[in-house]
C-alpha cells in the first residue's frame, strides 16, 4: 500500500530528525556521559514531546498558536533560555580541565532524566509548527481524522527508529571511546549549536 512516494517522505522525515538538534544532540550526550538506560529513557521523554506536538497540531493547536501570539511567544523565550542554559553548561565543561564525564550527563530518577527529555521538545514551539507544515503539505484539505493520525503514526514510527537508534549508538563502547578521546571538542560543538539554537528561536519571526 505505501508507495514510493511515501517511502521517500518517510526517510525524508528520519533523516531530518536525525539531523543535529538538541534533541538528538542531548541524546548523544546522555547516553554517552550517562549510559544506555538513561539514553533510552531521555529518548523517551524527547519522543513524548514529539507525540504532544504531533497529536496538537493534528488536533488543530498550530492553527490556535497561529491566532495567539502571546503563547508562542512565552514557548519561545522558555525554549531560548533552556537551550542558553545547555549552551553554558556545554561550554562550562570543555573549559574545565580534567572534567569529570558526569558534568555534562543528565542524571536523577528515571522520571528526572525522561522530564529533561520531553522539555526540550515540548519547550519548542517549532515542533508543532513543523508538524503542521507536514500535515498541510501531504494531505489534502479538510483531510478525516483517521488520514491526519494515520500520517502521524506513520511518520512518528520513524521519529521512535531514530531517537532510539541515537540512544544504543552513543551508548556502544567504541562511539564512547571516541568521544571521550575528543570530548572538549565535542562540548564546545554542542555548546556553539545549543547556544545558535538559542539565538535561531529567540530571532525567528512568527509569520501568519
Amino acid at each position: 500500500m505505501i508507495g514510493p512516494e511515501w517511502a521517500a517522505l518517510w526517510l525524508a522525515w528520519v533523516l531530518a530528525g536525525g539531523s543535529p538538534g538538541p534533541a538528538t544532540l542531548s541524546i548523544a550526550g546522555t547516553s554517552m556521559n550517562t549510559g544506555r538506560r538513561a539514553g533510552v529513557i531521555f529518548s523517551f521523554g524527547i519522543l513524548f514531546g514529539s507525540a504532544c506536538w504531533g497529536v496538537a497540531a493534528a488536533a488543530g493547536l498550530s492553527a490556535l498558536m497561529l491566532a495567539n501570539a502571546w503563547i508562542f511567544e512565552i514557548l519561545r523565550y522558555c525554549g531560548a533560555g533552556y537551550l542558553l542554559f545547555l549552551a553554558v553548561k556545554s561550554l562550562g565543561s570543555a573549559l574545565t580541565p580534567n572534567a569529570p564525564i558526569s558534568q555534562r550527563a543528565y542524571g536523577g530518577t528515571a522520571w528526572q532524566i525522561f522530564s529533561k527529555g520531553a522539555l526540550i521538545h515540548l519547550t519548542n514551539p517549532k515542533a508543532i509548527l513543523s508538524w503542521a507544515s507536514i500535515y498541510s503539505l501531504v494531505l489534502p484539505a479538510g483531510s478525516a481524522p483517521a488520514e491526519v493520525f494515520g500520517l502521524f503514526a506513520f511518520l512518528y514510527s520513524g521519529s521512535i527508529l531514530i531517537f532510539i537508534g541515537y540512544a544504543f549508538l552513543f551508548s556502544t563502547p567504541g562511539v564512547v571511546e571516541t568521544y571521550m578521546r575528543m570530548k572538549r571538542w565535542f562540548e564546545l560543538g554542542f555548546s556553539g549549536f545549543f547556544g545558535f539554537a538559542s539565538l535561531k528561536i529567540l530571532t525567528a519571526r512568527l509569520d501568519g
